[in-house]
C-alpha cells in the first residue's frame, strides 16, 4: 500500500506519456525486418517460378522446393533482413538511458528470431499448399506456384 501510490504517480507522470512515441519509434525497425522477410520469400518464389518456366523440369522444381525449405536457416541471405533490426541497437541506448531498459541485445535477438520463425511459417506452409501440385499439369505449375505464393503472402 505504501510503495502503490507512488509507484503508480510516477508511472503516469515519467512513463505513459511517452510510450505511445516510444513504440512507434521501435516499430520503425521492426516493421522494416519483417516487410525484408517477406520481400525475400516473393523474390526466392518469384525465381522458383522463373526457373520452371525456362526449364519446365520437374526435378529441378523439386530441388528448388528444397533449397526454399531451408531459406530461414541461410544465414546469408536472411542476413539483410537482421540487418533491419539492428537499428534498434541506437534506438534502444536512449530508452537504455532514460528507462533503465537492459537487455538490448535480447531484444534485437528475440526480434531476429521472431523473423526466423516468420520465414520458416511462410515456406512451411507453401510447401503445404503447393506439394499437391507437384503431380499436376506441368502446365499449370507456374500459376499454381503464383497463386499460393499469394496465399501464403496474404
Amino acid at each position: 500500500a505504501t510503495v502503490s501510490e507512488p509507484a503508480q504517480k510516477c508511472c503516469t507522470e515519467n512513463i505513459q506519456p511517452f510510450l505511445t512515441s516510444i513504440l512507434e519509434e521501435l516499430m520503425g525497425p521492426v516493421s522494416s525486418g519483417f516487410t525484408e522477410v517477406r520481400s525475400l520469400f516473393d523474390k526466392e518464389v518469384n525465381e522458383i517460378i522463373q526457373d520452371f518456366q525456362k526449364t519446365n523440369d520437374i526435378k529441378k522444381l523439386k530441388e528448388n522446393m528444397d533449397q526454399l525449405m531451408n531459406l530461414p536457416f541461410n544465414s546469408v541471405k536472411m542476413e539483410p533482413c537482421y540487418l533491419k533490426v539492428n537499428l534498434l541497437q541506437e534506438l534502444l541506448q536512449d530508452l537504455k538511458s532514460r528507462f533503465k531498459v537492459y537487455h538490448i541485445d535480447f531484444v534485437i535477438q528475440r526480434t531476429q528470431n521472431f523473423m526466423q520463425e516468420l520465414m520458416e511459417n511462410a515456406v512451411y506452409t507453401f510447401e503445404q499448399l503447393f506439394s499437391p501440385s507437384l503431380q499436376a499439369d506441368s502446365a499449370k505449375v507456374a500459376t499454381t506456384i503464383e497463386k499460393v505464393k499469394l496465399r501464403v503472402l496474404k
